[in-house]
């Protein structure tokens, strides 16, 4: 496990969990100076827990289908890392979206609205 330094704390990142390469790209050409962002479908490529404490949001494609069950990555994050990182969702039904709040995700938008959003949390984590 790798500690954390604090260079690599400072660094203005998130997770994108989404297999929709075109929102991908959306995503990206709107990336603010100076973010990175970064994108898997597995929260287990992103390493343990104190690499993942790092990012500081994490944006879950609830309409995922076959790439990854988000429901599962929610679980992971919040009950076998217990890992307080904002989890901000979008797209998905009502019925996936109680599911997903259930499963403690934080915040739900619409898939139109994400680019947008993004940025508005860009803005707000960019300390």
């Amino acid at each position: 496990m790798s500690t954390p330094t604090v260079a690599s704390r400072l660094q203005r990142r998130f997770v994108v969990m989404s297999s929709d390469d075109a929102l991908a790209a959306a995503l990206r050409a709107a990336l603010p100076e100076d973010w990175q962002m970064v994108q898997t479908n597995d929260v287990g490529e992103l390493g343990g827990f104190q690499e993942i404490l790092q990012y500081r949001f994490i944006l879950l494609d609830l309409d995922a289908g076959e790439a990854f069950d988000p429901l599962e990555t929610i679980r992971e994050v919040r009950m076998q890392m217990m890992l307080n990182v904002a989890i901000l969702c979008f797209g998905g039904d009502g019925a996936m979206r109680d599911e997903a709040r259930l499963a403690r995700a934080d915040r739900f938008f619409e898939r139109a609205e994400i680019v947008e959003r993004m940025l508005q949390f860009c803005d707000q984590y960019g300390w």
